[in-house]
């Protein structure tokens, strides 16, 4: 898979996540990004070993009621995976739905689309992977506040990832969008797509934006990527007010 693409959409993961139930155990060698390999095996080690304490909701950041859930997170290395377009399941990913798009759209997704995780710290759709529960804005044991670790490494990461004035696409949530921004060139063309006035909406609109985008080449500039949703979305494209910070794509999906 090529590590250059026209475009880099960026996706948070989702909160609800769908445990495999059958597929080989994780192999951290085979997912994109191999440079994030050795804090990704330090931040599983430590989930693994956390979620069998007592006191694990409370160092995770997550709800003690999700009782399977932690759990789950104890058997990280063996567990089955299956690709993140599979384990992601909350309303972004349906409203992506992978498995219906044609084999082409397919093919751009896997390429352009980067999932911003905390506990793999980016990922392709096509990366396999467990489920899992762990709140990025968590204090790890040994490592550390999660956030600034993952922020330290994806600066090197994803800059590979992306040429300079080459367009990304941001759709994530505030939470995970401090974990990487785009500067110097690679932010003259960076869009933050959000939704006004429906804050629950947010995440379907950002899930068919994405659909939408993978369906056909890539736009270029962010005025051609607000020409090409404007058949489908309401869309009111703002200017960045100084140089570092992205293009802001108001964005309503059309009745």
């Amino acid at each position: 898979m090529p590590r250059l693409t026209p475009v880099l959409i960026l996706l948070p993961p989702s909160e609800g996540k769908t445990t495999p139930r059958r597929g080989r155990s994780l192999d951290l060698g085979a997912l994109s990004f191999p440079e994030l390999t050795p804090l990704r095996e330090s931040v599983i080690e430590t989930v693994a070993r956390v979620s069998g304490e007592p006191d694990a909701a409370a160092v995770l950041e997550v709800n003690p009621n999700l009782v399977a859930e932690i759990e789950r997170n104890t058997r990280l290395q063996t567990a089955p995976t299956a690709t993140a377009s599979h384990v992601y399941t909350g309303v972004l990913y349906q409203a992506l739905d992978v498995d219906s798009l044609d084999a082409a759209s397919k093919r751009r997704a896997n390429r352009w689309v980067v999932v911003v995780s905390a506990l793999f710290g980016a990922l392709r759709l096509g990366d396999r992977v467990p489920a899992y529960r762990v709140n990025v804005c968590s204090t790890l044991p040994g490592i550390g506040y999660l956030s600034h670790e993952w922020r330290r490494e994806l600066s090197t990461a994803l800059d590979a990832a992306v040429k300079p004035r080459e367009l990304v696409v941001d759709c994530r949530s505030s939470t995970y969008a401090g974990l990487w921004r785009p500067t110097g060139d690679r932010a003259e063309r960076w869009v933050h797509v959000t939704v006004p006035g429906a804050s629950h909406m947010a995440k379907h609109t950002r899930g068919l934006v994405t659909r939408e985008l993978v369906q056909a080449e890539a736009p270029r500039t962010p005025q051609a990527l607000a020409e090409r949703l404007s058949e489908r979305f309401q869309v009111e494209l703002t200017p960045p007010p100084r140089a570092g910070r992205p293009w802001l794509l108001a964005t309503t999906p059309r009745a």
